[in-house]
């Protein structure tokens, strides 16, 4: 049996804000809490559905910071550390090994497009070696379609050959599923972890190691059973039924503009609208879309 460094369900939680577009850390940390209740195994905070990169290297350590003043378990939180400047990606990793928490989601450098494998490598290389901490353990963060920085096999198996006990896994959000059995083909007790909801069951069935996933803002215990049974032949309707629930959820957020979606959706669950709050660029639903989701919503599973 393949055993990982990084196994669970992971929620990629959303981060709600004040009416100065600053962070509730107070309504986060209780949102951080309930995730770990309703069956999260971690919390990946400060990834693209917490819009990390629309808040600076001072909010992002406070958050974090946050996370741990009300409880949680330094090893129930994987930050998203990486930016697109190295010294700045070296910094927020470095403040989160501080702190305790030692596991972080690292996206590569992604302002300039069209990049070679050989400078990403100087890249990850440069951090890893500064930071020089052998309790680090990085997650890559694939998620080309926005990033616009592909993460190659290649470059994948350079990274562990290099830094075996740093690089152990990979959130692979491209959505294609191709590409997570050929890293389970390529790097056996490498990580990969869905970053796509629907693509939890086969990952599992695959030998991954679990999920870093929007959808668990709201249906954490159904991605939480298809984690525990998806193998076992006795659960089978339970599992699917339990990833039909899944996939429901992410196809209504999926029908609008996504993050603000998400952040509509868990206000919609919690009883409170001032999740509805993105930080700009990103705008909240308009009234009429707001309208027609709290009807959708509410004919969910």
């Amino acid at each position: 049996m393949t055993i990982h460094r990084i196994t669970g369900v992971y929620s990629a939680a959303t981060t709600p804000l004040n009416t100065d577009d600053t962070p509730d850390l107070g309504l986060f940390t209780a949102h951080c809490q309930r995730l770990l209740e309703e069956g999260c195994h971690g919390v990946a905070l400060l990834g693209t559905t917490g819009e990390a990169n629309s808040f600076s290297s001072t909010e992002r350590r406070e958050i974090l910071e946050a996370a741990l003043k009300a409880g949680i378990a330094p090893d129930q939180l994987m930050p998203g550390t990486g930016v697109a400047a190295i010294p700045d990606t070296i910094e927020l990793t470095r403040h989160a090994l501080s702190v305790g928490v030692t596991r972080v989601v690292m996206l590569p450098p992604f302002y300039y497009k069209g990049v070679s494998d050989e400078g990403l490598f100087a890249a990850y290389a440069r951090i890893i070696e500064a930071i020089a901490d052998d309790r680090l353990r990085i997650v890559l963060y694939h998620i080309p379609q926005v990033s616009g920085i592909p993460l190659t096999l290649p470059l994948i198996g350079r990274l562990i050959e290099a830094f075996p006990d740093t690089v152990v896994g990979i959130k692979d959000s491209a959505g294609d599923f191709a590409n997570m059995q050929a890293l389970l083909a390529a790097f056996p007790g490498f990580s990969v972890l869905a970053g796509a909801d629907p693509l939890l069951l086969p990952l599992i069935k695959a030998g991954g190691a679990g999920c870093i996933t929007a959808t668990s803002n709201l249906v954490a215990d159904s991605l939480r059973t298809v984690y525990d049974h998806a193998n076992d032949p006795a659960r089978t309707d339970e599992v699917d039924a339990a990833q039909a629930r899944i996939n429901a959820y992410r196809s209504l957020s999926n029908s609008y503009v996504q993050i603000p979606t998400i952040k509509a959706m868990v206000g919609l669950k919690n009883g409170n609208s001032a999740w509805a709050r993105p930080r700009p660029p990103l705008m909240a639903l308009s009234a009429a879309d707001q309208a027609d989701l709290a009807v959708k919503f509410a004919q969910l599973p």
